[in-house]
């Protein structure tokens, strides 16, 4: 049977104490083994063993100790064992401790009075309390404090003991008479408290008599004063003004715990400007004076809570709130800039950039090791407040750009993406970003990032001296032609094992990238990370320009993007220059490296030859260059930046939308009561309670008051667990919030008995876990009774909760009633919210996780079309690219093949298989879905068979 405990100790079932062991020991004279027995007993007990034997030992051997031990541990035994019997009456052994509980409160020594008036607190045996009520009261006058504080505690049991009153109905005068002549302030805190609970009255009026020595209370007794006056105001808001100031002068506590809940105690009772300005210094103030990294979060989190409902008031504190960054905590400073860039209005863009900019360049002392995701973070900021306010751009533009070299790739990568996005949208900072970009090119080392920055520089360099300077730049960052000679290709031949082992630069350069939509692109490995010089370069020049040693270490998508480029730029050559031999010169020397790009990708140089993509796309310019038609030069200059202007203006499109969503605010009925506050009398009003006033009306105008639930949508969460006609009637409103359950189930007795040890048990399916165990109830005819129960959920899977209630009537005690309960369902969408990402973050999780199920295969096949054909033919699949089409005798070969009769019509089957040296073929098969957005992971596992192998 689960009962009530008040006590929870450790216990190893490992090696259980005999009673017997335990008996003799509290029968000598060793206090030390005395010890040690009654801890085994309360340790059996609290496991739910049953030892009456040992009572009346305790009694004989242990009751007439004066080893404090001894008694602490004696009223830990008293206090959990079984008082009563199965009616509820006290058992008649229980008399004989009576007598020394009244001792215990007369002892000389104030720590024995002490910890039996704590246990005294714990007692709901009005048989066992009454005879001690003179001592307790007796002990408010005890000189000690220890002993007065916990004889308030006693009193206030007492008193609140069902027939409490009738013990002690003079207990709230008995109090106050104390309260007023106590000096100490955790015995005065109690006494409060008492109060507070049982006697609200007398508690409000102490509180207004004492108002003006309020400040000098501790804080202990501040914190129960909160307490009230939030309890007060929520019955009763007529009088909430005058609560208010008693607030507001508690914030000049010396106590951090006090004026935080001062804050948010201000924030729940009041909307007045003057209320939530106070509370918001207080925060700000509590954010800088801590040194808890904790304590910095909770309070951004309240900060983040006004920032949404009183943005006008935060906009004032945004300087405040910005000086949180000198923490050193990553969490700390993203929450400190996410609820800034929120609150940044044309009056203080300038003073937030500038703190932003000077942030920035800390960053470039290496004091901290986590700088470069420091400086990735504010360089997002900034970027949103360019893009909200288009003026500031060129303040920071060209400060940031000094970071397009950093070592940070992600750091690296959103500078680039920033300077796109402002050379697009500031086309008078055009001509300087584009230069200087030009000067700063040769110190980018990220291929990625070289890329953006190529892009750029093709589609913005527009006059004959931008375009020249283009041109110049990405040929004396390639370096000399070729990049390789006949000789040190032998020398290559020969080398390329060791190197392969030695270089961790050279690495495949026809891995499948995961794009923002989820679908595959080919791309260099080396893409994602910093370049270092590669050990197979053996140019001619001197100093290794970024763009070769990059494309010598494999990068042949950064090829790709380089005869772009240039093919983009003669383009526009041929447009701006007049003279026609320097634009066939020009032409000449990038077609010529196009070509030597393609001879380095087709040699045996590299480990690894160039891919089909680049080297197609390769081709296609030196086509382009070759014949240049009037459709063909639209779409190649005009075109590609159209594009990005409407990507752009689509972005920009969301953003307005998802401002004007949360800009929507609910609006009042039309029958719906207005006080207009210029009618009523301001006599006796602080201007702050007038301030109040007016705001409560306003919310009330405009809707703003929140209900605590609409009625219709609490009746949907309402689950009948029980028949009609069953003698006991159950439902539950079940409440999902976050990764908790709660089950409020409403038990109604419909006979005319006694229910007694009814239980709600529950048991739980999937990984939902019970947190505790409903006790047992006696329920009197036609009456109700609400239980709660807890429930935990550990994983994204779907649960279900079932059990049953049992319980016995007092006609037939020996026999247990059963009812089955109906079923509940969790469903995971009752707990996941939606939330949004953007493209970047996206695509980091989706390679960081692994979505899909590879398949080896192992196959004697050595031509690939045989090996799809087999595919085919093995798994019913239809290929939407017909393998004729597959180019390719060795490397790389890909084929997205449609697999509808296997894995239904949404799956994609992505084959990827290579040749190896032993000319033998090896590979995995990918299978993915796509549902709605969602990538899923299919369980499905594919078995080739064949002659001789499978």
């Amino acid at each position: 049977m689960e009962k009530s405990c008040t006590l929870l100790v450790h216990f190893d079932k490992g090696t259980p104490a005999m009673a017997n062991e335990i008996k003799e020991a509290l029968e000598g004279n060793d206090i030390e083994s005395k010890i040690e027995a009654l801890k085994k007993a309360i340790m059996l007990l609290l496991n739910g063993e049953t030892i009456p034997q040992l009572f009346i030992t305790i009694i004989r051997y242990v009751l007439p100790s004066d080893d404090h031990t001894v008694q602490k541990l004696l009223l830990l035994y008293l206090e959990i064992i079984d008082k009563t019997d199965t009616r509820g009456k006290v058992l008649p052994e229980m008399i004989l401790i009576c007598q020394n509980l009244r001792n215990n409160l007369q002892h000389p020594n104030e720590y024995i009075r002490g910890v039996t008036l704590r246990f005294l607190c714990r007692l709901n045996e009005t048989e066992i309390i009454e005879p001690l009520i003179p001592s307790i009261l007796t002990n408010l006058e005890h000189r000690h404090p220890f002993v007065r504080r916990n004889a308030v505690l006693a009193v206030m049991s007492v008193y609140k003991l069902p027939q409490g009153e009738q013990l002690l109905d003079s207990a709230p005068e008995i109090i106050e008479k104390f309260l007023t002549s106590e000096q100490d302030n955790s015995s005065k805190r109690n006494a409060f408290l008492m109060l507070f609970n049982c006697a609200q009255e007398r508690a409000i009026n102490y509180l207004f008599t004492n108002i003006d020595r309020m400040t000098d209370w501790g804080e202990q007794l501040q914190m129960v004063v909160l307490e009230l006056i939030k309890k007060v105001c929520r019955a009763n808001k007529a009088e909430k003004g005058k609560y208010i100031k008693i607030i507001i002068s508690l914030l000049n506590s010396p106590s951090t715990a006090v004026i935080y809940e001062c804050a948010g105690t201000l924030v729940s009772l009041s909307s007045a400007p003057t209320a939530i300005r106070a509370a918001a210094n207080t925060y700000c103030q509590l954010l800088l004076s801590q040194s808890d990294n904790n304590v910095k979060l909770i309070v951004l989190d309240r900060l983040n809570e006004l920032k949404i409902s009183h943005r006008e008031i935060m906009v004032e504190l945004v300087m405040d709130v910005l000086r949180a960054l000198s923490s050193p905590n990553l969490d700390i400073r993203r929450k400190t800039i996410d609820i800034a860039l929120e609150l940044i209005t044309p009056r203080n863009i300038d003073e937030v950039v500038m703190l932003l900019k000077k942030e920035v360049v800390k960053t470039q002392s290496g004091e901290h090791e986590k700088n470069g995701e420091y400086r990735q973070m504010l360089v997002q900021a900034i970027h949103t407040c360019a893009i909200k306010f288009p003026e500031v751009a060129s303040t920071v533009v060209h400060l940031l750009m000094d970071f397009l070299s950093d070592t940070n790739v992600a750091s690296a990568m959103d500078v680039v993406v920033f300077v796109r996005e402002i050379i697009e949208t500031n086309p008078k900072l055009r001509v300087s970003i584009i230069t200087r970009l030009l000067d700063t090119f040769y110190q980018i080392r990220a291929a990625r990032v070289c890329s953006c920055a190529l892009w750029i520089i093709g589609e913005y360099c527009l006059s004959l001296s931008e375009v020249e300077s283009g041109i110049s730049s990405i040929k004396s960052c390639l370096g000399d032609l070729p990049f390789y000679t006949a000789s040190e290709e032998g020398e290559a031949q020969e080398s390329s094992k060791s190197s392969q082992q030695v270089s961790s630069t050279t690495v495949s350069s026809r891995r499948p990238a995961i794009l923002a939509d989820g679908t595959y692109a080919t791309q260099s490995a080396a893409l994602e990370t910093a370049m270092s010089p590669p050990t197979l370069v053996q140019g001619s020049l001197s100093s290794i320009g970024n763009l070769r040693s990059l494309i010598l270490s494999g990068d042949f998508f950064l090829g790709a993007v380089v005869a772009c480029t240039l093919t983009k730029l003669v383009l526009r050559l041929e447009e701006v220059q007049a003279s026609k031999v320097e634009v066939n010169r020009t032409l000449t020397q990038a077609l010529l490296i196009m070509v030597s790009l393609l001879q380095l990708g087709e040699s045996s140089f590299l480990p690894h030859p160039i891919d089909n993509d680049s080297r197609d796309r390769i081709i296609l310019c030196i086509r382009l260059l070759s014949n240049t038609g009037d459709d063909v030069r639209k779409i190649w200059l005009q075109s590609c930046r159209q594009s990005f202007v409407k990507m752009l203006a689509e972005k920009q499109r969301h953003e307005t939308e998802e401002i004007k969503a949360r800009a929507q605010i609910s609006h009042a009925q039309p029958d719906d009561l207005i006080d207009f506050y210029h009618l009523k009398s301001r006599k006796g009003m602080s201007q702050l309670e007038l301030e109040d006033e007016v705001q409560d009306d306003l919310k009330r105008a405009t809707g703003e008051f929140t209900k605590d639930g609409d009625d219709a949508n609490k009746l949907n969460r309402i689950l009948q667990l029980t028949g009609f006609s069953d003698p006991v009637y159950a439902e539950a409103y079940v409440t999902v919030h976050h990764y908790d359950i709660v089950l409020d189930v409403t038990v109604i007795n419909r006979t005319k008995e006694t229910l007694q040890n009814l239980c709600l048990e529950l048991a739980t399916m999937g990984d939902l876990k019970l947190v505790e165990r409903p006790q047992n109830y006696t329920l009197a005819p036609e009456l109700s009774k609400q239980i709660k129960a807890n429930i935990k959920v550990s994983s994204t899977e779907t649960g279900v909760i079932f059990g049953n209630i049992v319980y016995e009537t007092s006609s037939n005690v020996l026999e247990r009633t059963v009812i089955v309960l109906n079923d509940i369902h969790i469903d995971i969408m009752d707990y996941i919210s939606p939330a949004s990402c953007t493209d970047v973050a996206f695509r980091a999780m989706w390679a960081e996780f692994e979505w899909e199920n590879k398949v080896a295969v192992n196959t004697i096949i050595q031509d690939e079309k045989e090996f799809l054909n087999h595919i085919m033919k093995s798994t019913n699949m239809k290929c939407l690219t017909p393998i004729s089409a597959l180019e390719g005798e060795c490397g790389f070969l890909a084929a997205n093949l449609y697999a509808k009769s296997v894995f239904g019509e949404d799956a994609l089957v992505n084959v990827s298989i290579e040749k190896q040296a032993d000319k033998k073929l090896s590979g995995y098969i990918r299978i993915r879905s796509k549902t709605q957005g969602i990538a899923l992971s299919l369980g499905d596992k594919i078995t080739l068979k064949q002659k001789g192998g499978s």
